[in-house]
């Protein structure tokens, strides 16, 4: 870099050494090419390779074997970085000139903010599963809600940040470039705890207040069970260069290893778009609808989907002019489609005073495509809710986008937030989620200037639900449900609160598309394919452990999930042949609360991070827990790092932070 710090990557490239220069993928994000990325990175970027392109695989700064300090996420100096890195790679003998970028969750993320910065090599993007709002749609907040992922991955962070560069690619200077990582290291979730509302903090890095800084081609690819699930409706509907998005089943995968089935041939995908862009071939990946999703189909709850029945679906412009907007009357009986038999026009008022514990069945806010991480059986959550059914559906009803709730209602507190959920009945009462939406109703005129509640004040807001694509079928029922706590997912408001629904001016809105009285034929995508992978071997198997149990003397209810092998499950402890590093990462994460007592939440998290290979073994340990009054979040934090079992450093945190209307 031109400040004199050294960014880390691993390049691969074609075959043929004396052919003609090549244009280059991409990839830059903080999680580690040498080891944690390693097969991962080996099975795409190889591939690629061996299809005609140069494959360069970039530790930001602060991470991997990079030099440096990583603050926070997005900053500025990661973009600078980019730019430059982009630069550098143009001007190699082995490029053409011509630069995609791609990357998923982060490097989605900062795909879409690079494209923004306008870098003359960079011909074309594929963002896969990442945000063009950070404040709207991240781990952070929600509606305005603060998720306890704010927490969690902030104590994920903690542990990723802390890992030392590898001694066998930058020598005796990796204890020196440790040590400053640790002295550093910030508990990241102070840092977001202090912007509680839509702030500048917010918008850097958020390409929703500007579409029109990305000029080059655009691919954004999403999934129903990740987090990002309103980012490739907003995409497809506000970019104006050429843009493309397709959204699958998935959890927060890429979509070739993804679950749920079907995964797909994201690479060959990818490789048509690069062809036509990078390369000027005239593929047919500009010739056919830019809009794919996956209408999934109705399912039973279960705790882990292996694949989700369905079909792809086209569609050549967003919003289509061909979807229709079923509105239903929230009545004291039910929902009542509007237009279609005439809804009881009198008003009911309808108390509303969730338990803290109502969540029991949430999951978590995005899957990871680990058991357990969806939502379960929402009959489980029906004691703390306001729930309003449709009669039996005559025919299949299929949504697409995102639904709306216009909810009428007074709460008796100034602060509070209502949780909606979108939940398919079917004839025996199983209840199946198909989409939340939040709101803290101090930010229901915006999201930078909260205002709280007057108390006994009626108002009128809109929830927008998470965007989807599902079929409820002929004899199922649609279910509204409506609570104002909703445990781990969303941190409760700071006091007890009860809500009134109004019913006669509340209402639910369903994005539907009508059936295709004769639907074109789609090109079916191709099976998924990768390169080799260098070998592993497996020393400990890793293991998932999650449940919810109440405690019947003190009442407490505990949401505790047990990972060996870390975010992305049961890997256990395993050694990379090729490099002989062994490396194992075991988390337990406890939520819990009690169900009179907003301020009796508790977010724990405990980690042991392990690496090394021969004599040099290092071990990171750390802890953290938030907790809550009425008027402030409470936290505490802890890091220690061992170099063969013998502590070399140590950090707490003890931090107090004012609530601002959550």
């Amino acid at each position: 870099m031109s400040d004199g710090c050294r960014l880390a990557a691993r390049l691969w490239l074609p075959a043929a050494q004396d052919a003609a220069p090549v244009p280059a993928i991409l990839e830059y994000i903080p999680y580690r090419k040498r080891d944690f990325m390693r097969r991962r990175d080996e099975g795409m970027h190889r591939w690629f390779a061996d299809h005609g392109y140069a494959a360069v695989r970039v530790d930001m700064r602060g991470s991997g074997e990079s030099d440096g300090i990583l603050h926070d996420e997005y900053l500025a100096q990661e973009q600078d970085d980019a730019l430059e890195v982009i630069d550098w790679i143009s001007r190699q003998p082995w490029c053409s000139g011509n630069i995609g970028m791609m990357g998923k969750s982060w490097g989605a993320y900062n795909s879409l903010q690079v494209a923004a910065r306008r870098p003359a090599a960079l011909k074309a993007i594929i963002a896969v599963m990442g945000t063009d709002d950070r404040f709207a749609e991240c781990i952070h907040y929600s509606g305005g809600c603060l998720l306890n992922d704010n927490f969690w991955w902030g104590c994920i962070m903690q542990v990723f940040n802390a890992r030392p560069p590898d001694p066998a690619v930058v020598g005796e200077r990796w204890r020196e470039m440790w040590l400053e990582r640790l002295e550093a290291e910030r508990f990241w979730p102070h840092i977001w705890l202090q912007h509680q509302t839509l702030d500048e903090y917010w918008k850097h890095g958020s390409l929703c207040f500007d579409y029109d800084a990305i000029a080059c081609p655009t691919w954004f690819w999403g999934g129903w069970a990740d987090l990002y699930r309103d980012t490739p409706l907003r995409l497809a509907k506000n970019l104006r260069v050429p843009h493309k998005v397709t959204v699958g089943p998935w959890g927060h995968l890429y979509p070739h290893e993804a679950t749920p089935e079907p995964a797909v041939g994201f690479l060959q995908e990818a490789l048509q778009w690069w062809d036509h862009w990078l390369k000027g071939q005239d593929t047919a990946v500009m010739k056919e609808p830019p809009f794919r999703f996956y209408m999934m189909d109705s399912v039973r709850p279960l705790p882990y989907y292996a694949a989700r029945s369905g079909r792809w679906i086209a569609e050549s412009e967003w919003p289509s002019r061909r979807m229709q907007t079923q509105v239903f009357a929230v009545t004291a009986d039910g929902l009542r489609a509007v237009g279609v038999r005439a809804p009881d026009a009198a008003e009911a008022a309808l108390v509303l005073a969730s338990p803290q514990s109502t969540g029991l069945a949430a999951g978590d806010w995005g899957s990871f495509g680990n058991p357990g991480d969806v939502p379960g059986d929402q009959g489980l959550d029906s004691f703390g809710s306001l729930e309003f059914d449709s009669e039996p559906l005559a025919g299949r009803c299929e949504i697409l986008g995102n639904v709306r709730a216009i909810l009428e209602l007074a709460a008796d507190r100034p602060q509070a937030f209502v949780a909606v959920r979108l939940i398919d009945v079917a004839a025996d009462g199983t209840a199946t989620s198909v989409a939340r939406g939040f709101l803290n109703l101090t930010q229901r005129d915006g999201r930078e200037a909260p205002a709280p509640l007057v108390p006994g004040t009626r108002y009128r807001v809109a929830v927008e639900l998470t965007g989807t694509a599902y079929a409820f079928p002929a004899g199922h029922r649609i279910r509204m449900a409506i609570c104002n706590a909703y445990w781990p997912i969303v941190w409760p408001s700071p006091q007890p609160v009860t809500l009134t629904l109004f019913t006669a001016a509340s209402q639910l809105m369903l994005p539907v598309r009508p059936p295709e009285p004769n639907p074109a034929k789609m090109r079916a995508l191709p099976e998924p394919v990768s390169a080799s992978q260098s070998p592993a071997t497996i020393l400990r198997k890793g293991r998932v452990e999650r449940t919810v149990s109440i405690d019947q003397i003190t009442t407490e209810v505990s949401h505790r999930l047990y990972v060996d092998g870390g975010v992305f499950g049961d890997w256990g402890k395993f050694r990379l042949d090729d490099i002989g590093l062994e490396m194992g990462h075991v988390f337990e994460r406890v939520y819990s609360i009690k169900p009179n007592e907003p301020n009796s939440a508790r977010a724990g998290m405990t980690q042991t991070y392990d690496m090394g290979r021969g004599d040099w073994q290092v071990t990171l340990k750390a802890g953290a827990v938030m907790t809550s009054t009425e008027s402030t979040f409470e936290s505490n934090a802890w890091i220690e790092a061992y170099e063969s079992d013998q502590s070399v450093f140590r950090r707490e945190w003890r931090t107090s932070i004012p609530r601002k209307g959550l």
